[in-house]
């Protein structure tokens, strides 16, 4: 066999040609190897098909590898042989060998040194070499056909290459058996195929180059350390030079080829041949397994993020966190947040062994230049990740929502497993979330305080103690504690001694609607107080918000309440669009009393009919709201029947029992949150 500058062929009228220009793809070799198929086929040349199919894969998947451009592959076969040339379009040179007689056991491993895959060329072409063109290069090789008398080319005998390894000869390789090596691959279909894969890789390999034993050892960077994936023959022996190949796998991957063979010129060619295609199906696997982590990842910030985005309560989300790092993501963890002065507190912790917890406390307390606590000051103060050590090691990252520093978020490695990137782009994404969790939890709180301020503001604080007079008033706003409503009831007294019972409900919710509510409430006041009348007082409250041109109206419910003949109680009742008040007798029976009127802040002018009532002892006036009477229970309405069918059997009992009663059976009609605010005043006559 020899290199030589280009194809020759004996030429004849019963050739066989054919071209054709492949794409670099991985489906290439299993094309070209077809193409060859059936060229041998046709001229004949079965006895070439093992040698022609490994050379001819060879090539072509080098030339994808390295040249990744489309390849020309010529196959020509006549009664002679066969010649194959491949070319690419790449610039460069390729590497060549010596032309002409060789030293065989020299050459070898001069091949050996240049490249394996022209290592194979040489050892089963009859002749090969370099083809240069003004669109690319490539390289050919021609297989001679051999009659029964004359040796077959699939073996060179060299004594250097005739060694014997534990009672096992080591030949050179033949074509079959390099096929076979070359061309295995894992069972696309098994659940976990590179167990048993690497197992006969490592077999065809120790038997091809008469290894007594091997091992393939791999470090999937989990923690768990270096592994035996596969094993082949005996131990190594004492004394023994073994073959290491390292595998070329990618971080956290780390792994060898250990093999215990006799030195020969075929034994390290192989071995790396063998681990590089090893290499290739671990490639597979850990890209396959990162897919799978990173889909989890996916999953898991999701799940993060919803449980996250439930809680509005800032110490139930900082103590929500650790649970969600531990023990996924580390083995401890504890979030600090900054006070108003720059000063780190600790928030929340957690630790896989809750025996520990006591001694991470007592760590995360310690100050010094070198303790952990300076290192989380620091990571507040750059805003940057601060790799931790000493007893806890981990890292910590800082916790910022709108740009604003909230505090740390610590998390300890667990032991004998450092974090992969991965899970430090997972940690910095939960650290995000949670900081922004927290500040949403803060935000919410001070709407909180602010509309449970505003909404204090808007009611009076208790109720006047007046002697033959009870009151009594129940509220629930819509929207949660966060929300100021737009109901209200207040109790005012006027110039001439009676007092002034009012119950309004201004449209729409939140802060323009407590800002109207409370100029509403306001002008009452000082009108009232001025001794107008109270027809009046509608007549400049309507004019002052027409005026003002906020398009929220009002409705009103306005009752004088004084003594009068005897034991009764006169009612002045003024009704300004608000729903009719309930009259609950003393000896029973309930109804409804006054004239409904016009809305205040929709038009010019108003008319609001009064209405005369007198109390007599144990009688009642209910006054309400449209969030009572709205109530729903799917398309049902709690309404003003109703209402009044719940407060006749109540008759007799003091005003607070009354409006407690009432409001709980409004909240009880329907499981929903209410949909609007409720207001309930019970004004009872309470002379003996």
């Amino acid at each position: 066999m020899s290199a030589e500058a280009g194809p020759a062929t004996s030429g004849g009228a019963d050739e066989h040609v054919r071209r054709v220009r492949l794409p670099a793809d991985r489906r290439t070799p299993a094309a070209a190897r077809a193409l060859v198929r059936s060229v041998l086929g046709e001229a004949d040349l079965d006895e070439l098909l093992d040698e022609a199919l490994l050379l001819t894969t060879e090539l072509t998947t080098n030339a994808v590898e390295h040249a990744r451009t489309e390849l020309d592959i010529e196959v020509e076969a006549d009664s002679g042989g066969l010649t194959v040339t491949v070319i690419d379009f790449a610039a460069g040179p390729v590497d060549e060998l010596v032309v002409g007689v060789r030293n065989v056991t020299a050459d070898i491993t001069e091949v050996a040194e240049r490249g394996r895959g022209l290592l194979l060329v040489d050892h089963f072409a009859s002749r090969w070499g370099t083809t240069y063109l003004p669109t690319g290069k490539g390289i050919w090789f021609r297989l001679d056909r051999h009659d029964d008398e004359s040796p077959a080319l699939a073996t060179v005998e060299s004594p250097a290459m005739d060694t014997t390894v534990g009672g096992a000869e080591a030949d050179s390789p033949n074509a079959a058996a390099m096929s076979e090596l070359m061309q295995t691959s894992p069972d696309p279909y098994a659940d976990d195929p590179l167990p048993e894969f690497v197992t006969g890789l490592l077999a065809r390999l120790a038997e091809m180059v008469g290894a007594a034993g091997g091992v393939v050892r791999l470090d999937r960077g989990d923690g768990q350390g270096s592994q035996v994936l596969a094993r082949y023959g005996r131990h190594p022996r004492e004394g023994n030079e073994l073959l290491r190949v390292p595998l070329a796998v990618h971080r956290p991957y780390a792994g060898e080829l250990e093999l215990d063979a006799a030195p020969s010129a075929y034994a390290r060619p192989l071995a790396v041949l063998a681990a590089e295609r090893l290499s290739l199906h671990l490639e597979n696997d850990r890209l396959r397994r990162a897919d799978v982590r990173r889909s989890a990842w996916l999953t898991f910030l999701a799940e993060a993020s919803e449980l996250l985005a439930q809680s509005l309560d800032v110490e139930l989300t900082m103590a929500l966190i650790p649970q969600l790092v531990v023990p996924r993501l580390g083995q401890w963890c504890a979030v600090h947040t900054t006070d108003e002065w720059g000063r780190l507190r600790l928030a929340a912790s957690s630790h896989a062994d809750e025996s520990v917890l006591p001694q991470l406390h007592r760590v995360l307390q310690e100050t010094g230049p070198d303790s952990i606590q300076a290192r989380l000051r620091e990571a507040s103060r750059s805003a940057a990740q601060v790799p931790l050590s000493g007893p806890m090691e981990g890292f910590a990252v800082p916790l910022i929502a709108r740009g604003q520093r909230l505090g740390t978020l610590a998390v300890g490695r667990h032991q004998g497993h450092r974090h992969d990137p991965d899970e430090v782009s997972v940690l910095e994404d939960v650290a995000r979330r949670a900081a922004l969790a927290i500040e949403n939890a803060r935000i919410h709180a001070e709407r909180r305080r602010v509309a449970q301020t505003l909404q204090q503001s808007l009611l009076p604080p208790v109720l006047p103690v007046v002697e033959g007079i009870g009151f009594a008033a129940e509220y629930v706003p819509t929207g949660g504690d966060a929300e100021v409503g737009g109901d209200f009831y207040d109790v005012v007294p006027l110039p001439d001694g009676r007092w002034l019972v009012v119950v309004g409900d201004v449209s729409g919710k939140g802060v323009q609607a407590a800002a109207v509510t409370g100029l509403v409430r306001d002008v009452i006041r000082v009108l009232a107080g001025d001794g107008k009348p109270l027809p009046e007082v509608l007549v400049r409250l309507n004019e002052t918000l027409v005026e003002r041109g906020s398009g929220r109206y009002c409705t009103l419910a306005l009752a004088a309440v004084g003594p009068g003949e005897g034991d009764q109680l006169d009612v002045s009742l003024h009704l300004a669009g608000h729903d009719r008040p309930v009259l609950l007798h003393g000896g029973g029976g309930a109804a409804f009393v006054g004239t409904g009127g016009t809305a205040l802040g929709l038009l010019d002018s108003i008319t609001t009919p009064t209405a005369e009532i007198s109390l007599d002892p144990g009688d009642m006036l209910i006054f309400y709201t449209d969030g009572v009477t709205e109530r729903r229970r799917g398309r049902e309405l709690f309404g003003t029947e109703r209402l009044r069918a719940s407060a006749a059997p109540l008759a007799g009992y003091s005003a607070d029992v009354v409006a407690a009663r009432l409001r709980a059976t409004a909240i009880g009609f329907s499981t929903e949150a209410p949909r609007d605010d409720i207001a309930i005043l019970a004004l009872r006559n309470d002379a003996l």
